[in-house]
């Protein structure tokens, strides 16, 4: 059973500075990225989640937690750009989704295989290591077992 500790203790405050840390760091080379492919960071972020799966608009502004007006906006952009289109939803033909093109798909890919911050020190953990950082990323998010 893990023990409750104080949000004020310094190992938690220590732990929550890393975070922020690797954060800062992700969304910085993500921007970096982005723009060597005349992309801002959330059009980059936006067709990466696309290329995951087609999303209606409501639901990509829900999952980055913005406002569905941005993201028509920025669906436009990548639209014109050739690299989203929208297309009805199979299970309900009033709703559009925005999926990727072909290109999109190659360009998310890049973008992804560009984020070179955490690949070097990764790699300097065994498989084991990884696999408990994984876990423990997962439980402090509540999305899966633990």
């Amino acid at each position: 059973m893990a023990t409750r500790t104080s949000r004020t203790d310094p190992l938690t405050l220590e732990v929550v500075d890393l975070i922020g840390t690797v954060v800062a760091r992700y969304h910085d080379e993500y921007e970096r990225a982005a723009a060597r492919h005349a992309l801002t960071g959330v059009q980059a972020r936006v067709l990466g989640l696309l290329s995951l799966e087609p999303l209606p608009m409501r639901r990509i502004a829900q999952t980055l937690k913005c406002e569905p007006s941005n993201i028509t906006g920025i669906v436009d952009r990548l639209e014109s750009r050739g690299l989203v289109e929208r297309r009805p939803d199979p299970g309900d033909r009033r709703v559009k989704l925005a999926a990727p093109t072909e290109e999109g798909v190659r360009l998310a890919r890049a973008l992804r295989e560009s984020l070179d911050f955490a690949r070097e020190p990764l790699g300097g953990l065994s498989p084991g290591e990884r696999l408990v950082l994984r876990d423990l990323l997962v439980r402090m998010l509540g999305t899966g077992p633990g």
